[in-house]
């Protein structure tokens, strides 16, 4: 008799908030991200370095699949709330800000 577990998940989930700026400008190259349930700066260090994936849909299918992904990492934490920094390899589009993200749980660093 098999036991049957509950599901697991191997991400959290996080909201993309925009990207890395001042008050006259704008760094693309760095986005900054809401993780779930992660509301003060000493629970971001467990997500340092853990990998970072933006899901989105596209019009054209590629390999049976009309979904993309653009991978990335998280950098560093970005103030005392809980947001973190992140660089992905290609620069986020400016329609993924407010969108969904995925935090994998790894790699890991314990």
């Amino acid at each position: 008799m098999k036991k049957v577990g509950e599901p697991c998940t191997l991400y959290s989930k996080g909201r993309i908030l925009g990207y890395k700026r001042s008050k006259a400008n704008q760094y693309e190259n760095t986005s900054l991200i809401k993780i779930e349930n992660v509301v003060q700066r000493s629970e971001t260090e467990f997500y340092l370095g853990k990998r970072v994936a933006y899901i989105y849909k596209a019009k054209r299918e590629i390999n049976g699949s009309k979904y993309r992904v653009i991978w990335g990492k998280v950098c560093r934490p970005h103030g005392n709330n809980g947001l973190v920094r992140c660089k992905f390899r290609k620069n986020l589009p400016p329609c993924s800000i407010a969108g969904p993200c995925r935090i994998m749980l790894y790699p890991s660093r314990i």
